[in-house]
């Protein structure tokens, strides 16, 4: 037999902004999740049930990604293309594996949404994420933590006996290792994807994937169902009938629909042109939930569409498969078990109904080939990968050799440890935090029980002391974990990180005035010490100057917050982000026609977050006129 797939390296050049350094503050305040039910009265049972099993409350120990702006340059793009003679894909392994394209070879179609740049925003969980393409998405919900982290890659075997290009990772939010096969049979239209989510852990786990797929804009989105959930950033779910592409194409604001699938109906959902071309999903029954996203055809979802791609360029849709019926529910995962599915992406033909799409796509790709094909990957998912091709995080590898844990198919090599893992690895070894070579803003923590409990029995330094706190507070431990902090303060030769999470802490219990007057002692010690202007000092500078001014404007203290403004460092002050600082603060100062004048120079926040309305609500306080549309990004 003549397998005729190959899987080769490539580069794509985009215009592209740089990801920049990530935030070295450890995130210790509660998500700001939009993506949150507040009335779960008349959902079914299974879906309130979920909904409320064990959300994502804390990004520890994942860092927030808020370096990056909006210049973007040509840059060249690490690419892994898989084809055969029928479809290529082409995949970004540097960037969570995300699938940039899919390119129908036999009539030249492209069935994604093609993003033209790679423009960072703030739709992940923890802050960098970028449009187009197909993404997985694992964690909790909302956008994974790894959409612009590099994953793993290499060739495998592949059930037929030519090649799979394999992506796997460590997931950290949940501590789950997890694994993509990516296939293409010889001859096939279809590019088949097998996922894999292990817990190698003695508890259940809540688990969370959906596979998000994106597509262009006009598309006519079908699914078999006669029903949805409909979420429209209200914060709240409700059941309505499926809307017609009519009423898609003019609803105002963004919207997450749901589909209600029926009990033992096939798993899919395709997105097809006005000539009846487009693509389809389809997968095992395990992927259970479908979706489509839509911005909307208000301002605010224009201004969405074009911040993440270029003015005048077409916009895009989403849609979606997941384990849970809706993106608002996990689901327990049992202890030292997983869960698998397989999916299909291709093209499809037909027309633009939902009874002629599922005939059509039995028709190319039966029901019961896919179950095969299932049942022929799955003892493949086992099998050790060949040639590396690309290479992720030291997470995994750390922890593996911490728990001694045999995971076939996906190995965490301990020639990925690297610079982040150093100290961490050596608290596993020799029980002790080693003391930092030099004077530099704190490393990222590690919140973990089995890691809580190494901190708790090692040396009390100032460093150990600073990171069992954070620690602690993930936990819940909220008490002990300023007890722990305010111990380290006492003998610290650094006191900024200490007492920036101890001002964060007061801010939670309210106590805004010693919060306000921590930040201002963190930010005065962070400006003693900076060694100079290097990219961490920077960050770390930026980070707590912004987080400073905000505490000391809350109380009112605005020549104490001019102060802060003063001394960040003069290309920081030029960001966009702290522009609108800037405006903020002349606008507590009341100098609103000076605050205005910001506004009408121009600026761009580069990291607002989704769903934000801070920049519409500042306007209003200095402003009786419409907010201008460049600043619109209302979702509601």
């Amino acid at each position: 037999m003549v397998i005729v797939t190959t899987i080769r390296r490539d580069v794509l050049t985009l215009p592209a902004a740089e990801l920049g350094p990530d935030n070295p503050l450890p995130p210790l305040r509660p998500l700001d999740e939009l993506h949150r039910v507040e009335d779960r009265d008349g959902l079914p049972r299974e879906m309130a049930r979920q909904i409320g099993y064990e959300p994502l409350r804390s990004l520890l120990p994942v860092p927030v990604r808020d370096g990056y702006e909006r210049v973007r340059e040509p840059r060249a793009i690490d690419t892994l293309v898989i084809e055969n003679d029928r479809l290529r894909a082409t995949v970004l392994p540097g960037l969570g594996g995300r699938i940039a394209s899919l390119l129908h070879k036999a009539t030249d179609r492209e069935l994604l949404y093609r993003n033209p740049v790679f423009q960072p925003a703030d739709f992940a969980l923890n802050g960098a994420w970028f449009s187009g393409g197909i993404e997985w998405n694992i964690g909790a919900t909302g956008h994974t933590t790894l959409a612009c982290s590099p994953l793993h890659a290499a060739r495998v075997a592949a059930p037929d006996g030519g090649e799979m290009l394999r992506l796997w990772e460590w997931e950290r939010l949940r501590d789950l290792p997890f694994q993509v096969d990516l296939w293409l049979p010889e001859g096939s239209d279809f590019l088949y994807v097998g996922v894999r989510v292990r817990n190698p852990h003695e508890r259940p786990v809540p688990t969370y994937w959906w596979s998000n797929i994106a597509v262009p804009e006009e598309r006519r989105v079908l699914a078999p169902a006669d029903e949805a959930y409909h979420f429209g950033y209200e914060r709240r779910l409700r059941r309505v009938p499926v809307p017609s592409y009519e009423e898609l194409r003019q609803h105002p604001y963004a919207a997450d629909y749901f589909y209600d699938l029926p009990d033992g109906r096939r798993r899919w959902i395709a997105a097809l042109d006005a000539d009846g071309h487009g693509l389809v999903q389809t997968s095992t029954d395990a992927l259970r939930g479908r979706k489509l996203f839509i911005w909307g055809a208000g301002r605010g979802g224009r201004r969405w569409q074009e911040w993440l791609t270029e003015p005048g360029t077409d916009g895009y849709c989403e849609i979606q498969a997941g384990l849970a019926r809706t993106q608002l529910e996990h689901v327990r995962l049992e202890p030292e078990s997983e869960v698998a599915w397989l999916e299909a992406y291709g093209p499809l033909s037909c027309a633009p109904e939902v009874g002629d799409a599922e005939a059509r796509l039995e028709a190319v790709l039966p029901r019961a080939e896919l179950a095969a094909a299932y049942a022929a990957w799955k003892p493949n998912a086992d099998t050790e990968p060949g040639e590396t091709l690309a290479t992720g995080s030291g997470w995994g590898a750390l922890e593996v050799l911490r728990a001694d844990w045999k995971l076939p198919g996906t190995p965490f090599d301990e020639s990925t440890l690297g610079e982040e893992q150093e100290p961490w690895l050596h608290l596993l070894r020799v029980g002790a935090l080693p003391e930092p070579r030099r004077v530099r803003p704190p490393g990222g923590s590690l919140v973990a029980p089995h890691w809580r409990d190494m901190l708790e029995t090692a040396p009390a330094t100032p460093l150990t002391e600073y990171h069992l706190g954070i620690a602690q507070w993930h936990a819940g431990d909220r008490a002990q974990a300023v007890r722990s902090w305010e111990r380290a303060l006492e003998l610290a030769p650094s006191v900024w990180p200490l007492l920036r999470c101890l001002a964060v802490a007061d801010r939670e219990i309210g106590d805004h005035e010693r919060a306000a007057d921590r930040y201002g002692e963190a930010f005065d010690d962070l400006c003693r010490e900076r060694r100079d202007a290097g990219e961490r000092w920077t960050a770390a500078t930026a980070a707590l100057g912004r987080e400073a001014i905000e505490a000391l404007l809350a109380v009112r203290r605005t020549a104490e917050a001019r102060s802060v403004w003063e001394r960040l460092h003069p290309a920081t002050r030029e960001r966009g982000r702290f522009r609108f600082v800037e405006a903020q603060l002349l606008c507590a100062e009341g100098r609103r026609d000076e605050a205005r004048a910001v506004f009408e120079e121009g600026f761009e926040v580069a990291d607002l977050r989704e769903g934000a309305e801070a920049v519409g609500r500042l306007w209003e306080r200095i402003s009786d006129e419409p907010l201008p549309a460049r600043y619109d990004f209302r979702m509601r």
